[in-house]
């Protein structure tokens, strides 16, 4: 109480004290908080700037939710009106960004959002230092309302930049003329594309030229201070540069002037120049000057002593490989691995696996590099790896005899890695017949070769080789018996571990009891593996955390297509990155019931309230843009359904006849946890009766930059009108955050295409023809008329393209089977455009008018 009558004097020295006890002491549910409000009340509307300035670093210090509700409205007055003096527009700058980051809903964007922009042309420096903080938090989160703040940003960053040192005298650092505010000016323009106006573009790449000049100059100081400030105005200049993206001369100038740091003895430089590095390979305009570099990064693995740099430089060779260099930085990543520091040993492992086989052109070098790995890091090599070597050989037919006789070799080292015991047994077991003519690696040998390693393995290790050696009893009936003795062993059919005891006991029984048709039938090669992205890339992902170095070889143009084994070639996109996609057979959809261990939220609707939970009853009304991201789903299945400044929602999902399974991927896109992450499915009654969904629960919170992943199986039951909504609530720093997007699963998904000749389907036309099953629209067209756009669309929508059947060239028809769980709806359609109107004519024929008028409409927006 003593303190908050402090608050009331009129002497600042009392006030001083009153407000620091406050900040410091006073929990924000104290029962003095009225009294305290009204005496900060007091002081911001007294105009004296002192008091003003007490009170707002009260309101900061303090920064509890009841003084965001109390204050955040009175705030942007203060910050905007004509008469505040500097000092106070600082405070009070700084005072909302506080309580923005805290309490970001009580922050009413309004008119003053354009005259806070506007202080970024301030005549005081402070004041435009402390409004850049601001408006850079606030831009991240509503881009649009800070839109104009762009050219304001560019003309300040070109005044800084082109001023002597001597002219912002009680701004310039050790000769560098205000580098904080340089620094936040460029942090403020990573949060947008490259302006649009030609001449803002022209004054920003100016400015970053000016800035690469600055950085070639001798130093006016040999102060470290001096470099310091130069530097971190220089590499926030290159991260603006690398975020644009387009100016080709600027990205060499950047990686000229990073090359240069590279060999620098100031050990923060080298490593942020490596840093920065790594990110410049990616660019398809600097990929090559990165190259030029190779040398001295190779030097640097070698000759640098602090690890987090040699950590860096094994990034940046990771990020510059290609085709033309692969064998090289394979050799000296390979190299290194001999002395590498334990901390890294299972990353560097991964990345030479991803390069070996994303390069390799010739496979035995691939099976060399990979047994290499194996033998110089095997404790390191995890399950994916020596998985993905199996995997390829298997998939090439070419590299399977080669294989065999390495690992063969390999295995007579006297001391082998257990991992090399796994591939070998493996490999051996599929392709040893492909070396058993050999005298030196005749069936017997092969078969005490990897024998003699049994006892010293794992359980499940040892498990794997009795599957080579039952394997073996069909490649080589000859040593059929010495295995038989082996299986019939002890030390096998009475093993204290179950696994092992059951295979003896059922491998034995299989060899004696079968055919030799039925054991080759039983024991036949492996088929080849589906392909998919590569478990190895999903583990080093996962390691690295989505957004890193590793990811962005997946933006890289030039290599979609350039992953051997795959000859898609589909730009991978973010929300699909961390998470191998579903093998080609939808996981066996349609072989079983769907089932669910959890009860599925779709079912309950809004029906259950978690009392403890902000608002969980509460759905948002859908998010902007919704309907249109919707839209665009109709035609394919794959893609980025919802992003904001938090949040990236992306699907993936397959459909076959009345089932489908849609994989859906959250990514936090902030570097801090969300907590109580719950997404729920919402379906009208109506809908609840016509489509079966059923999901598992995700993990209440999900990390900072992590993604999680929901599997959504789904079953039509009878044709329906509406969509799910999905619905997001978290907590993100505090605040409560609600958001709902319509689920894109529409009746056409469960399209089957159906080919028809022409006279069948002219026949199947005239039986639809009664009014209620036709359903015609005429609308004008919203994008191009391109021919092949559209044929593509009418693929992606599900019916078949018939070529060939209208008499009218120009025209589209399709036919195809709407399948749900009571009933199969045949369908036709026919899309007539008129490209002097720039209009289309759709006409849908099926034999039930709710399905007719769906389609219609689905289809109608597309166009």
């Amino acid at each position: 109480m003593e303190a908050v009558n402090l608050l009331s004097s009129n002497r600042y020295t009392e006030k001083q004290i009153g407000y620091l006890f406050i900040s410091v002491l006073v929990n924000s549910n104290s029962e003095l908080i009225r009294l305290i409000n009204n005496a900060i009340k007091n002081d911001l509307a007294s105009r004296n700037p002192t008091f003003m300035g007490l009170a707002l670093h009260c309101i900061a210090n303090v920064g509890s939710r009841e003084m965001a509700e109390a204050f955040a409205g009175e705030i942007p007055k203060i910050l905007v009106a004509g008469d505040t003096m500097d000092s106070v527009k600082q405070s009070a700058a700084l005072c909302l960004l506080r309580l923005y980051r805290t309490s970001p809903d009580f922050v009413p964007m309004g008119d003053w959002t354009s005259r806070v922009v506007h202080l970024l042309n301030d005549q005081h420096l402070g004041v435009v230092t402390a409004a850049t903080s601001l408006i850079t938090t606030l831009a991240q989160k509503n881009p649009e309302e800070f839109k104009t703040s762009v050219s304001l940003a560019v003309s300040r960053l070109s005044r800084i930049v082109t001023s002597a040192s001597t002219d912002l005298q009680d701004y310039t650092y050790y000769f560098v003329p205000a580098p904080w505010l340089s620094v936040k000016l460029l942090r403020l323009l990573q949060c947008y594309p490259p302006p649009e106006d030609a001449a803002v573009r022209g004054r920003l790449t100016e400015c970053l030229e000016t800035i690469l000049n600055k950085a070639q100059e001798p130093p006016k100081s040999k102060k470290v201070q001096h470099s310091n400030a130069k530097n971190a105005v220089l590499f926030e200049a290159i991260s603006l540069i690398i975020h644009h993206d387009s100016e080709p001369n600027l990205l060499v100038r950047a990686c000229n002037q990073l090359g240069q740091f590279l060999q620098h003895r100031e050990t923060n430089l080298r490593y942020l120049a490596l840093e920065s590095m790594c990110t410049l390979a990616s660019s398809e305009f600097s990929h090559e000057a990165v190259k030029t570099h190779i040398e001295t990064v190779i030097n640097a693995l070698k000759t640098e002593r602090d690890v987090s740099v040699r950590q860096r430089a094994v990034d940046l060779l990771y990020a510059m490989c290609d085709r033309s260099n692969a064998q090289q930085i394979v050799a000296e990543m390979l190299n290194y691995l001999e002395t590498a520091d334990y901390s890294i040993r299972e990353e560097i492992v991964l990345k030479v696996a991803i390069l070996a086989e994303k390069y390799a052109v010739d496979y035995t070098w691939y099976v060399d590099t990979i047994l290499n790995l194996i033998r110089i890091a095997g404790d390191y090599v995890s399950e994916e790896v020596w998985y993905r070597v199996i995997q390829i050989v298997i998939n090439r037919d070419d590299v399977q005899g080669y294989a065999a006789k390495t690992v063969f070799e390999a295995l007579q080292a006297p001391a082998c890695h257990e991992n090399l015991v796994k591939v070998g047994g493996y490999i051996l077991g599929e392709f040893g017949n492909l070396i058993a003519g050999d005298p030196r690696s005749s069936p017997l040998i092969q078969f005490n070769l990897l024998h003699s390693k049994f006892h010293l393995c794992s359980v499940p290790t040892r498990a794997l080789l009795l599957s080579t050696y039952i394997k073996f009893v069909n490649l080589f009936p000859e040593i059929k018996t010495t295995i038989q003795d082996v299986l019939r062993s002890d030390s096998q059919l009475k093993n204290a571990d179950v696994e092992l005891q059951q295979r003896a006991v059922e491998y034995l029984r299989l060899s004696t009891i079968a055919s030799t048709d039925i054991l080759a039938t039983v024991l036949e090669e492996m088929p080849p593996f589906p392909e998919r992205e590569s478990s190895i890339l999903a583990k080093l992902k996962k390691k690295k955390g989505p957004g890193t170095v590793t990811d962005l070889e997946e933006i890289k143009k030039e290599r979609n297509s350039d992953v051997n084994g795959g000859t898609e070639s589909t730009p991978v996109n973010a929300s699909t990155v961390s998470t191998p996609s579903p093998s080609a057979d939808l996981l066996g959809l349609g072989a079983a019931p769907l089932t669910s261990s959890a009860p599925p939220p779709s079912t309950t609707g809004s029906l259950l309230v978690d009392v403890f939970s902000d608002s969980a009853s509460v759905v948002a009304p859908l998010a902007p843009g919704s309907e249109d991201n919707f839209a665009r789903f109709v035609c394919k299945n794959n893609g980025v359904l919802f992003e904001n400044q938090l949040l990236q929602i992306g699907l993936k999902s397959e459909f076959r006849q009345n089932l489908g399974r849609m994989f859906i991927f959250y990514g936090n896109k902030t570097s801090t946890q969300f907590l109580n992450f719950t997404p729920t499915l919402i379906c009208s009654d109506e809908l609840q009766s016509s489509l079966n969904l059923q999901t598992k629960p995700v993990d209440p919170t999900v990390d900072g930059g992590a993604q999680v992943q929901q599997v959504v199986n789904i079953e039509c039951i009878s044709d329906f009108m509406e969509a799910p909504i999905l619905n997001i609530q978290f907590r993100y720093g505090g605040t409560f955050q609600n958001i709902s997007v319509k689920l894109p699963i529409t009746l056409n998904k469960f399209f089957q295409p159906t080919e028809m000749a022409s006279q069948d389907f002219f026949q199947r036309w005239k039986q639809l023809s009664n009014p209620q099953q036709e359903m015609q629209n005429i609308f004008k067209a919203k994008h191009p008329m391109d021919t092949e756009i559209t044929k593509a669309k009418i693929i992606g929508f599900g019916s078949a393209l018939l070529e060939e059947v209208d008499p009218n060239p120009a025209n589209f028809v399709g036919a195809g089977i709407i399948h749900t769980k009571t009933t199969q709806i045949g369908c036709l359609l026919r899309l007539e455009p008129n490209l002097q109107a720039q209009m289309y004519r759709l006409t849908l024929r099926t034999s039930k008018e709710t399905v007719s008028q769906r389609l219609c409409e689905l289809l109608s927006e597309q166009f």
